[in-house]
Order: C-alpha cells, then sequence, then structure tokens
C-alpha cells in the first residue's frame, strides 16, 4: 500500500492535470493550426471536442479495469498510450490527422484523471478525500495558469507542433515516475468487476443513488461551463478582442486564478462546513457569475473585462463544486471508487464534448455564444444540487 506523501500527492496532482494540460496547453495555438493546416474554425476546434469524447468513452474502461487488476498496471498502459498518441499529434500532416490523433490521445489522458481521484479514494479515505482534493486542485491550477502562456511562448517562437513535443515529454517523464514511486493502492480488488453485467449493474446503482446522480451533474454542468470558455476563448481574444497569443495566454490565466481561490477555500473549510455546503456555495456563485456575463453581453458591451471579471467568480465557483461532488460521489463506494469515478468522469467529458461543439459552430464574431455555455452550465448546477443533492442531504442528516 503507497503511503499519503508529499511526493506521491505532487505525483497524483500531475497525473490529474493530464487532462486539463491537454486542453489548456495548446489553446493559444488553435488559430495558428487553423491557419498552418489550411482548415476553417470548427473543424480545428474539433480537436478539442474529439479529445473529450475519447476521454468520457475511456473512462468507462479504466474505472472497472482499475477495480479488478489494479490501479498501477491500468494507469501505466494509458501513460504509454498517450506518450504514441502525442507523438502523431506532432507529426499530424492534416487537420484529420491531428482529430484522430487527439482522440487516441484522449483515450491515454483519461487514466490519470480517473485513476488519480480513485487512488486519493484508496489512500486518504472518504473523510480527507474532499479535503485533499481541493489541496490538489489548487496545486492542478498551475496547468490552466501556465500552460497557456507556455503554450503561447511556444507557438509564437516554434510552432504549434511545438506544444505537442512538450507533451510527449511531460507525459513520458509522468510514466517513468509513476513506475518507480507509486505501489498498487486498490486492496478491494473485484474479480467481477470487468463482467458486463456487473459494470451495468454498478453503473445503474450509481445513476440509482439520488445523491450521486445530484452531484453526478453538478460536476459535469460546471465543467461544461467551463469547457466554453476552453474551447471559444481563443477565437473570442485572439479574433475578436484582437490579442497576441502570449496576451491570450496570460489572460486565461487571470481567469484561472478563480479556481485557485475556489479550491484554496474548499481545503480549509471542509471539515467546519462540510462538503454539502460548500458544493451549494459554488453552485450558487456559478450561477450568478454566468447570469452577470450573459446581462453584459446582452446589452452589447463585449469587452474583455465583461467577460474576464464574471469568469474569474465562475472559476472560483469550480474550486468549490468540483472536489466536493467528486468527493461526495465516491465516499460511499470504497469497492467500486473506480467505476463510480469513471461513470462521474463519462458524464462529464461527453456533455463537455457536446457544448465545446455546439459552441465552436456558433462562433461567428460575437462573444454569445460562449456565454450561453457558461451560463447553461451554471444554472444546470444549481439546479442539480435543488433536485437532488440537497433532498439527498437532507435525507441523511
Amino acid at each position: 500500500m503507497t503511503a499519503p506523501t508529499t511526493a506521491i500527492a505532487v505525483l497524483i496532482t500531475t497525473l490529474v492535470a493530464l487532462g486539463p494540460l491537454s486542453t489548456d496547453f495548446y489553446l493559444p495555438a488553435l488559430p495558428a493550426i487553423t491557419q498552418a493546416l489550411g482548415t476553417d474554425v470548427a473543424s480545428t476546434q474539433l480537436t478539442l471536442s474529439v479529445f473529450l469524447a475519447g476521454f468520457g468513452v475511456g473512462q468507462l474502461a479504466y474505472g472497472p479495469l482499475s477495480d479488478r487488476f489494479g490501479r498501477r498496471p491500468v494507469l501505466l498502459v494509458g501513460l504509454v498510450i498517450y506518450v504514441l498518441a502525442s507523438i502523431v499529434c506532432t507529426l499530424a500532416p492534416a487537420i484529420e490527422a491531428l482529430i484522430a490523433a487527439r482522440f487516441l490521445q484522449a483515450l491515454g489522458a483519461c487514466a490519470g484523471p480517473v485513476l488519480g481521484r480513485a487512488i486519493v479514494r484508496d489512500i486518504y479515505g472518504p473523510h480527507d478525500a474532499a479535503r485533499i482534493l481541493s489541496y490538489m486542485g489548487a496545486a492542478m491550477a498551475l496547468a490552466p495558469l501556465i500552460g497557456p502562456v507556455l503554450g503561447g511562448t511556444l507557438t509564437v517562437g516554434f510552432g504549434w507542433r511545438a506544444t505537442f513535443v512538450f507533451l510527449t515529454l511531460f507525459s513520458l517523464a509522468q510514466s517513468v515516475l509513476v513506475w518507480r514511486m507509486l505501489g498498487e493502492t486498490n486492496v478491494h480488488r473485484d474479480p467481477g468487476a470487468t463482467r458486463p453485467g456487473q459494470i451495468l449493474g454498478n453503473f445503474k446503482a450509481l445513476i440509482g443513488d439520488r445523491m450521486y446522480r445530484g452531484v453526478l451533474l453538478c460536476n459535469a454542468c460546471t465543467y461544461a461551463g467551463l469547457f466554453s470558455f476552453i474551447s471559444g476563448s481563443p477565437f473570442v481574444f485572439i479574433n475578436i478582442f484582437g490579442f497576441s497569443p502570449q496576451a491570450m495566454g496570460l489572460a486565461f490565466g487571470v481567469m484561472v486564478s478563480g479556481y485557485i481561490v475556489g479550491t484554496t477555500i474548499s481545503g480549509r473549510l471542509s471539515r467546519r462546513f462540510g462538503a454539502p455546503r460548500l458544493l451549494f456555495a459554488g453552485a450558487v456563485l456559478g450561477a450568478l457569475a454566468g447570469v452577470t456575463m450573459l446581462v453584459l453581453a446582452l446589452a452589447g458591451w463585449e469587452h474583455p473585462v465583461s467577460v474576464m471579471g464574471p469568469m474569474v467568480f465562475f472559476s472560483c465557483s469550480l474550486g468549490l463544486v468540483m472536489p466536493n461532488a467528486t468527493a461526495m460521489g465516491l465516499a460511499p463506494y470504497p469497492k467500486m471508487a473506480g467505476s463510480a469515478a469513471s461513470l462521474m468522469g463519462f458524464v462529464q467529458m461527453s456533455l463537455s464534448a457536446l457544448v465545446g461543439t455546439l459552441v465552436g459552430h456558433g462562433l461567428d464574431g460575437s462573444v454569445l455564444p460562449m456565454v450561453l455555455g457558461i451560463v447553461a452550465g451554471g444554472i444546470g448546477c444549481l439546479l442539480s444540487y435543488l433536485l437532488w443533492v440537497r433532498p439527498g442531504v437532507a435525507a441523511t442528516a
């Protein structure tokens, strides 16, 4: 059993951050990819949406596999897939090849977040998982904080392919560290976890749990709102507001600062207030931030500040919602934590892929398509809490 050391916590944080890093790092390169490969905005944006689709589908497999065979071997397989796919992304000669390679990259990348969260549940147990996930979230925010800035610098200096060279080397280093540092953490292996009937039965039981269903949708709606910004912001800030790739990366980093604030608050107050109350606070904040951004857009005030200001608060809500929703969803299921994390990740990424595709096709020189996705995510999270999470909390009180 792996001991809960600081080094292990840092390694798990990088694994959970692999998904966000895979999208945030090359965001400033999207307009350059569009031009270099001779394609359109919708096709380039599809490299984001197809990544999320693969990310979601892959998680359905990794969870049950890790419940049966253990976290470590399954994680290593996923990292090897990611390294190989990143090499293909680097060499892609056309947008179709890049889209296909991004899907394969996602199948490897999703091993990090789903198994990283399950490992946290294995090591820290149900009571400390929310606190640890919150602190990990604050550290993980370095990926979207630094990623777009560094990615923009590499794009300007060496071209868009340099961003995938970095991701290849980063994931290769992760593979070596997991091999050498991380022992097996799953002490409740289930030999039947990969049987189709049991997989479906586990997923049915999870969806039938009102509390799990509610926190799953809180998590998915909030992330879908964030992904509306992730997929739309490069074109909004660079093409509409006239930012350079480096400046767009800096603007993105400013807004991510809200996420760091949210996760830090969650980590410090989780024992005092509990996950349900912090989740509710995040849901309310996200809905208010989204509505504020929409009102400003409908009033015709399309300005960087009208997007960046509310987005800081929406990012803060994300830091309150996601770690607490994840901890609440996994806490009752120690024997199928992998499956619970898989289903949560699948719904999160599938909804985000759909929303990202709609935003990509709707971008027409206005910020409104991106803003509509953000406000829908915030309101959807709040409604999910009110309909399913709050009644579940009251029933167990």
